[in-house]
């Protein structure tokens, strides 16, 4: 395939989704507690941002129906999934209180916090900005956790795979 030119419209979003999807992320699932339990949500919108203070971005879509409960969720947790997490990813893609209890313990701020993962963010909400058709939610690390024995679940051009690093 070549190189496809265009000019971004609301009658080819498709072409813009599919140029977005040339940019090779890792994949993550956000989680907060509810009246009704834990929820969460998959997300590839995650970036660092400061170190001093330390914080963190994602962006959840607004027409998303778990979008009320993550823009008002003062507190929250970001996980950046291992290669073993695939269908973890896919359940919760489909299902915003699809977490077994075996995938989580309840942190000491009642945060749902994921198992086997290759990092975790503890965040508190700092800030939630427009972001078009998403929020841009800001959040500050309170506590951080990582895993560097295991290898990372990517997704490039719509579709996950293993991120491996060179030897």
């Amino acid at each position: 395939m070549t190189m496809r030119d265009f000019v971004p419209s609301a009658d080819n979003t498709r072409l813009l989704r599919d140029a977005f999807g040339r940019f090779a992320t890792g994949v993550t699932i956000v989680t907060t507690m509810t009246e009704n339990g834990p929820i969460a949500i998959t997300a590839n919108s995650f970036s660092s941002l400061s170190l001093n203070p330390p914080l963190v971005l994602w962006a959840p879509d607004r027409k998303s129906r778990r979008f009320v409960h993550f823009e008002a969720a003062q507190r929250y947790a970001i996980h950046v999934l291992a290669d073993t997490q695939q269908e973890l990813c896919w359940r919760i893609a489909k299902d915003a209180y699809g977490l077994d209890d075996n995938d989580f313990l309840t942190s000491d701020l009642g945060i749902p916090v994921l198992t086997d993962c290759l990092a975790c963010f503890h965040c508190e909400q700092r800030s939630v900005f427009d972001g078009g058709d998403h929020a841009i939610v800001v959040g500050e690390v309170k506590h951080a956790s990582f895993d560097d024995s295991r290898h990372a679940l990517g997704f490039f051009g719509g579709q996950m795979g293993t991120f491996v690093p060179q030897q």
